[in-house]
């Protein structure tokens, strides 16, 4: 198994379906603790919350990953250190998680980052088009602002939101293989 979070700004990472045949952690209410069941996308939203968040999104990744299952988190994972989280746990971040392995040996996830990108324009304009979609317009340049885009030696593919939906999945699968 492998997990592919796929990602950016703007709420972009966040399909309404998995349009890739896997597991999606996200939809099945392992969300943030706030904001009404849904990943917050408020200032007031501190590192200290987010740290914990990502450690149990993780542990969710590694259980699912270690039972054969090919799993896709769609989560906005804009700092690096949030996507060395979700690759080791605890042991990716400044913070402890909660739960300490028994082990005490990293456990980490293979793990394939799809990088979203698009201009501000672009992603802005879909926002706008969004109806009762969790993340407020006004924030989306606080998310740019925040984006730390991955980089080597991360494993991780980029696609511009500009192509189609399928072309985007096509990508996708081809990295995959």
């Amino acid at each position: 198994g492998e997990a592919e979070p796929c990602g950016g700004g703007g709420g972009q990472g966040s399909p309404a379906r998995g349009p890739l045949g896997s597991k999606w952690p996200g939809r099945q209410g392992e969300r943030a603790p706030e904001g009404g069941g849904k990943e917050p996308a408020s200032a007031s939203w501190l590192r200290r919350d987010r740290i914990p968040w990502l450690c149990n999104l993780h542990d969710i990744l590694l259980r699912d990953v270690a039972s054969g299952q090919h799993v896709v988190l769609a989560c906005s994972a804009l700092k690096k250190v949030y996507r060395d989280i979700l690759i080791r746990g605890k042991d990716g971040g400044p913070l402890k998680c909660e739960q300490m392995r028994k082990d005490k040996q990293p456990a980490e996830v293979k793990l394939l980052v799809v990088y979203l990108s698009g201009s501000f324009e672009v992603i802005s304009g879909r926002l706008l088009k969004r109806k009762g979609h969790f993340m407020p317009p006004e924030l989306l340049q606080s998310q740019f602002d925040t984006l730390e885009p991955p980089s080597d030696p991360e494993n991780f593919i980029q696609i511009n939101v500009d192509k189609n939906l399928s072309e985007i999945i096509a990508t996708i699968m081809g990295t995959l293989r």
